[in-house]
């Protein structure tokens, strides 16, 4: 497989650094670059490790003027880019009667404007190239949408919406895109949980287990390979069967 360069957001959390971890583990001429925004000490760690295959990126997914200067210093680099991860995201649960409008802002903010940034700040040069991969990471939620969560349901909704239309529109010029909607995945927030809620959750399950981060990270990497080059607009579960 040839060099490609690769941006995943959201770089410091678990499910970011597996999905980096996994596109530098693939191939050594496989260069990602991992976008942070605060709090990005792991994401250092994990580029001062392969110092030749890494490196980080200050970018704020919401802003479009960091995208345009985070994608500048890319394309300074290497001229290309060729696979973006839309990973990057955050939680402000609560009932929607009582949901202030900076939690619903927020959300909306983070996990649906950011998508619809990085995409568009990406098309530019992935049409130029006439080819690219796009992997939006939605979740269970946005499908099978739980009480307390009206905000961050309703963005990863608009995730998949936005994958599935923007798919058609660049299907012609060889650039897939396609979402990821993980369940249960043993991430920050799951660590979060007390016992009771673990148990409660894990009963969900069919397979009465979480999901491993490196489990998602094998199928970012296949859609982003080129083994994958006929699969675009798809929304693939990763939920151990809950539904």
């Amino acid at each position: 497989m040839s060099s490609r360069i690769i941006l995943v957001t959201g770089a410091n959390g678990g499910l970011g650094l597996a999905i980096a971890r996994s596109f530098i583990e693939e191939s050594k001429d496989n260069f990602v670059w991992l976008a942070v925004r605060a709090g990005k000490e792991r994401a250092e760690k994990l580029a001062a490790e392969f110092p030749a295959q890494a490196d980080c990126v200050a970018l704020d997914v919401t802003q479009s003027a960091s995208w345009a200067s985070a994608l500048q210093s890319i394309l300074q680099k290497h001229g290309r880019i060729d696979v973006l991860v839309n990973n990057a995201g955050k939680h402000c649960d609560g009932l929607l009667a009582n949901l202030s409008t900076e939690a619903w802002d927020g959300v909306m903010s983070a996990n649906l404007d950011g998508v619809f940034h990085g995409c568009q700040a990406v098309m530019t040069s992935m049409i130029s190239q006439r080819g690219g991969r796009i992997i939006n990471i939605s979740s269970l939620s946005a499908l099978l949408a739980p009480a307390g969560q009206t905000n961050y349901a309703a963005a990863k909704a608009g995730v998949v919406a936005l994958t599935q239309s923007l798919a058609k529109e660049v299907a012609r010029i060889g650039i897939t895109v396609n979402a990821i909607c993980p369940g249960y995945i043993e991430t920050d927030a799951i660590a979060q949980m007390n016992p009771d809620e673990r148990k409660a959750a894990v009963s969900k399950v069919p397979m009465r287990r979480f999901g491993k981060p490196e489990e998602v990270a094998a199928a970012v990497r296949f859609l982003a390979s080129p083994s994958a080059s006929y699969i675009t607009g798809s929304v693939l579960k990763i939920d151990g069967g809950i539904f």
